[in-house]
């Protein structure tokens, strides 16, 4: 039986109360719901606005139960109403950027800009090592990723972002193309059980500072 998110939440309400969910209770979510929070990641500022995420929504449990199998089989992955595996292409700005700056020049973008946009695109990821592209895979997939977490939170769902999973195992379960970067896994769903403890965070002090480093933030 699909179950309806529960009431929504304010995005500070959402920030604030999120704890990472340690137990599902595996009812599916509807497809309406599902489409508005993968839309929020796509909605995610890009560097370039090249976008180069990728999302496999894992919902079957058959699929659920073997990407299990390459994330330490941990229980939640399987229990989830969908995990939604976040991943980086690689080629994707070779592919795509033509269709980026075409959209760009239909949403007003001049020709000027588009024609810088060609080269600077291509000069600064052209020369990029391997473990240079996935650190910039991982921060442009993780934009997106957050969005995704924060408006199912806000729409009443429960999360769990996921960090642990061993790569060539997903990428065989998943039958990924070898240019996609697996970044994270987000488990979606409600909650079966009592929430997770809060954790608590550091004081501001220790964390931020104005200016420079060492210095409080006034």
């Amino acid at each position: 039986m699909v179950k309806m998110a529960k009431q929504e939440k304010t995005l500070s309400e959402a920030i604030q109360n999120r704890r990472a969910t340690p137990s599902f209770d595996g009812t599916p979510i509807p497809s309406e719901d599902l489409r508005k929070i993968i839309d929020a990641g796509l909605s995610a500022p890009s560097g370039y606005n090249i976008q180069p995420w990728r999302f496999i929504v894992v919902q079957g449990e058959e699929q659920k139960k073997r990407l299990r199998g390459a994330a330490y089989n941990q229980g939640k992955v399987e229990e989830a109403s969908a995990v939604i595996v976040a991943c980086g292409d690689a080629d994707g700005w070779r592919k795509d950027l033509d269709q980026m700056l075409y959209q760009g020049r239909e949403g007003g973008m001049p020709e000027g800009y588009a024609a810088q946009a060609r080269n600077s695109v291509t000069n600064y990821l052209s020369h990029f090592s391997s473990d240079e592209m996935h650190g910039w895979l991982n921060k442009m997939v993780m934009l997106a990723f957050t969005h995704m977490m924060l408006m199912a939170e806000v729409m009443g769902y429960d999360t769990a972002p996921m960090e642990g999973f061993e790569q060539e195992k997903v990428h065989e379960v998943l039958r990924l193309p070898l240019s996609y970067w697996v970044v994270a896994l987000l488990a979606v769903g409600h909650l079966k059980g009592p929430d997770k403890f809060n954790g608590g965070r550091f004081e501001m002090s220790h964390t931020v500072f104005g200016e420079e480093f060492g210095k409080p933030l006034k």
